[in-house]
């Protein structure tokens, strides 16, 4: 079958694999229809920071269609829908067992601990997939995961009603972030990117109001108000820094990217103007809740995807999202090629 594989930092190929073949017991055997590439794939592909196995067939936000079941992998059947939870846990650690898988002592995701959705076909542990509406289109099922990544983040920051909440980086979990924020709260939603043309896009889908990052244009936007909730979606610490400086008083700041370097901050900042940071790490139990959504979200999320390509197009996909010369939020694989 075709797969793309990760060998090592810089070093994607695609290329002809085995299949998989039949399942073990407690796992399904899937054929992908559809995989989304995310912002974790290219930090890895950047950094190797999560390489654990070298080849490793890179890819965790992954729809298909069961093609076989392991012994004792009950409540699926051949020819159902699914999409994957990205999160490879262990189970047995403090935080699993009290249901807070997303913080595994052990944790892993599918694409890294084990092979992941960019191939023809991907096996799973069943207790990782979940049935999905077989109308839904996969490009649309595939943004199930990054779905309940915001989800969770706005869940997270927990912003106080009527309030702004400046979302910081239009990529694909910023902008669905501020369409969870423009359906669900009540307050000003304000983003806010170098990329004019993808901050206009997601303004343009959830209703949000492009800002420059500064106190004038935050002030306006948000009515006077003082701004106190803020999700970083960028990973980019000078963007940090700056939300430290326009958040106000009481205000809190969802860190959802991934950073690329550390940085130097006052503790005092913290202390004396009582500002929260909050850790965002994948989602807890936000999955089913975001594939229950997918039929009402869907013409939004149709409006996000950059393009949709064949397998054998990622390794230049990649090239072309790392030097932000994407249109649209979300590169989406079609396994079979481009349905366009």
């Amino acid at each position: 079958m075709k797969a793309v594989r990760l060998y090592a930092a810089g070093d994607l190929r695609f290329e002809e694999v085995d299949a998989p073949g039949s399942p073990k017991p407690g796992w399904v055997r899937i054929k992908t229809t559809a995989a989304g590439i995310c912002g974790s794939d290219l930090h890895n592909y950047r950094t190797g920071q999560w390489i654990s196995r070298t080849p490793s067939t890179a890819g965790h936000e992954l729809t298909g269609v069961v093609l076989e079941v392991g012994e004792g992998a009950q409540g699926f059947a051949n020819g159902d829908h699914v999409v994957a939870d990205s999160r490879f846990w262990c189970g047995e650690c403090f935080s699993c067992r009290a249901g807070r898988q997303h913080l595994c002592a052990a944790l892993g995701f599918v694409g890294e601990i084990c092979d992941g959705g960019f191939a023809e076909e991907i096996v799973l542990p069943a207790r990782l997939v979940h049935k999905v509406d077989s109308t839904i289109d996969p490009s649309i099922a595939a943004m199930s995961e990054p779905f309940a990544v915001a989800m969770h983040a706005v869940r997270r920051l927990s912003p106080q009603p009527g309030s702004a909440v400046l979302v910081a980086g239009c990529g694909p979990i910023g902008g669905l972030v501020a369409m969870v924020l423009s359906r669900g709260h009540d307050g000003p939603v304000l983003v806010t990117d170098r990329n004019a043309d993808r901050a206009e896009l997601v303004a343009r889908v959830t209703g949000a109001t492009v800002v420059n990052l500064d106190e004038d244009s935050i002030e306006f936007a948000a009515g006077g108000a003082p701004l106190l909730a803020a999700v970083d979606a960028t990973g980019n610490t000078a963007v940090l820094a700056q939300l430290l400086d326009l958040v106000g008083g009481g205000g809190a700041i969802a860190l959802v990217g991934i950073f690329h370097s550390n940085m130097d901050i006052d503790p005092n900042l913290f202390v004396e103007r009582e500002i929260s940071l909050v850790g965002c790490h994948a989602f807890s139990d936000e999955l089913p809740a975001a594939i229950g959504l997918l039929a009402e979200y869907a013409d939004d999320f149709r409006q996000l995807i950059d393009s949709e390509i064949g397998l054998r197009d990622v390794p230049a996909a990649y090239d072309r999202l790392i030097t932000g010369r994407a249109k649209g939020l979300k590169t989406i694989i079609r396994m079979g090629g481009s349905p366009q």
